[in-house]
């Protein structure tokens, strides 16, 4: 008897042992991923901004009606499914039934229902929110008359929830790319009465904050940590493979990033130029770095119309020299942006040039490439760095602006202190272009700007003469690269050129754009914008440069895993992807990057049957 019990308990102790290793085991499974960053972000209130780092949080936190798989194809988010009229001008969308809204703790909140989609469009249309994303969500019906305060019946507007999980839009014209423009955060929806006790407060903690997504925010530290979570009530949490993202703060990141990578300590590091030889020339090293994988955000020089800069700066003589078209063509043609992108490729530079503001491949009509259409076809095919014409436009401009303009003109130049490459790429800019057009023209003066909030203390307010920018698609359609420039976009203000008004007291340009709008078929609508592109380049408004993703880093993600989109909020989504136990090679990126452009060609053909 005595033997027995202590058989029992011998056996109770293995099953004791057993259960914790299983516990132990399952532990060790959970999965995390780890980063550091130098921009914070201000708001977690993804109705109102129209930052990248903002919405790449929320992203992952809030879904919209749909998402998109691996190779571009759209699939089901909270719709799932959903059909459209004829001419595109209503859309209809059944939701799931089992997606929720939950608290900061993962307690059950709310269902997510069609009303949640109005309350959502109706904060960005509400004028004194300040949404940056409103004039996307103009493209319903009586949207901009709500959000210009010329109609205050919100019913009026072209949402509706025509029962607890359907919900339709209508729009002010046809507008088949519509479901694209569904990836992005205007359109995503919000519990309207969570949003109302909330008021001002609404993303401003994680408190402040309903989920419905594929993670919760389990903590948020301004400069120190914030982490993401997996929710356990998301209605696809099958497809959430990584457990738990840790973003770390380190105003040195993109400095420290590669040997806190080394360290183990992180599993994502950009590798800047300046230390990739390093890499490669290193054995261990070399087999933990790859490229990165190219997108669809297009890099530019804007020059700025409407300076606000200090007065050592001379905004006014900037403000002479600028509207000046030779001046403005002496600079075009004066930018080397080889040498420029060197700072960032130093293998194949040329490779990531674009020589228009929308990329190529990103939208075509019969198989022609939008690049290809005239006029935009001799601008896409030539390089713009010339040194012969940059001289002769520098003379033309000396002969022009004699006694209205002081040379050298002064050029504020900023960049964001948080990304050394750009650091280096504003110094080669500077010397380049000093050196070819002389400094006895221009001043090039390179100036260091904030790493948190450059957009709002920076750009927006019109603190430069000359600056890098950046603009990614928000939809499938050549508007969301030409609307920036318009008189309601967020660039550098074209519109205030002087000598471009019309008789009905447009500029030039918003009449081309407008007359594109305008047209439904899209032959001609593609023809018309391309025609308003290339009168914004040939004016030398903006210097296009290079499209985005290029550079070298060190990941244990697959990025071939990841959802992909070239416009909205997909390319920042978690869901889907997994850690790897090594990082991948250069080598087996090539490799798995050719498998993957031909299986992404065969999905795009077969969604279109």
């Amino acid at each position: 008897m005595l033997v027995r019990k202590y058989w029992l308990l011998f056996v109770c102790l293995v099953v004791l042992f057993c259960v914790a290793c299983n516990d132990k085991s399952a532990s060790e499974k959970a999965s995390e991923y780890r980063v550091v960053y130098s921009g914070e972000i201000k708001t977690l209130n993804y109705l109102k901004t129209s930052e990248t780092n903002e919405f790449a949080v929320a992203a992952n936190m809030v879904d919209g009606l749909i998402e998109y798989d691996n190779y571009g194809v759209v699939q089901p988010g909270l719709a799932k499914e959903w059909s459209a009229n004829e001419d595109a001008t209503v859309w209809t969308f059944k939701l799931h039934d089992d997606a929720k809204w939950v608290t900061h703790e993962g307690k059950e909140y709310a269902d997510v229902v069609a009303q949640d989609f109005v309350d959502g469009l109706h904060y960005v249309l509400d004028a004194k929110n300040e949404s940056s994303t409103a004039w996307i969500a103009t493209v319903v019906k009586n949207g901009e008359a709500f959000y210009n305060g010329e109609m205050n019946d919100f019913k009026e507007v072209g949402i509706k929830a025509l029962d607890e999980h359907t919900v339709e839009y209508t729009l002010e014209a046809p507008t088949p790319y519509f479901l694209s423009m569904l990836n992005y955060v205007c359109f995503f929806p919000v519990n309207g009465k969570f949003i109302a006790e909330k008021g001002e407060d609404f993303g401003t903690t994680r408190e402040n904050f309903l989920y419905n997504g594929a993670y919760i925010l389990d903590k948020f530290e301004p400069q120190n940590e914030r982490v993401l979570v997996k929710n356990e009530t998301y209605w696809d949490k099958d497809k959430v493979l990584i457990d738990r993202i840790r973003y770390k703060y380190n105003k040195e990141a993109a400095t420290v990033a590669p040997e806190l990578f080394l360290r183990g300590e992180i599993d994502s590091a950009s590798i800047p130029t300046s230390i990739i030889d390093e890499w490669f020339k290193d054995e261990k090293k070399k087999s933990q770095v790859r490229q990165t994988q190219n997108n669809f955000y297009t890099y530019f020089y804007a020059l700025n119309f409407n300076p606000q800069f200090d007065a050592q700066y001379e905004p006014d003589n900037w403000k002479i020299a600028v509207n000046n078209k030779d001046f403005r063509k002496s600079l075009f043609h004066a930018l080397d942006r080889v040498s420029a992108m060197l700072t960032v490729e130093p293998y194949n530079p040329a490779d990531l040039l674009s020589n228009t503001i929308t990329p190529k491949n990103f939208v075509d009509v019969e198989g022609v490439d939008y690049t290809q259409l005239a006029p935009l076809t001799s601008i896409s095919n030539e390089d713009s760095f010339n040194k012969e014409l940059a001289l002769e436009y520098k003379e033309k401009a000396k002969t022009a602006l004699a006694g209205k303009a002081t040379f050298p003109v002064k050029v504020l130049m900023p960049y964001n202190a948080g990304m050394p490459d750009w650091a280096n790429r504003s110094q080669v800019v500077e010397q380049q272009m000093e050196k070819l057009l002389g400094t006895d023209y221009v001043d090039i003066i390179v100036e260091a700007g904030p790493s948190t909030g450059f957009l709002s203390e920076v750009r927006r307010p019109g603190k430069f003469a000359l600056l890098e920018a950046n603009w990614g698609p928000d939809f499938a359609d050549p508007s969301t690269y030409t609307d920036p420039f318009t008189v309601d976009g967020t660039y550098n203000k074209p519109e205030l050129a002087e000598g471009y008004k019309e008789a009905n007291g447009k500029t030039t340009y918003q009449n081309l754009v407008d007359q594109a709008k305008e047209t439904i078929d899209t032959a001609k609508r593609y023809e018309l914008f391309a025609k308003a592109e290339a009168f914004l380049i040939e004016e030398a408004f903006v210097i296009p440069y290079s499209v985005g993703g290029s550079g070298y880093m060190a990941s244990k993600l697959n990025p071939f895993e990841a959802q992909y989109s070239p416009f909205g909020v997909t390319a920042e989504k978690f869901k889907g992807q997994q850690v790897l136990e090594k990082p991948m090679s250069n080598e087996e990126f090539k490799k798995a990057l050719s498998e993957w452009e031909q299986e992404r060609a065969e999905a795009l053909a077969n969604a279109e049957k």
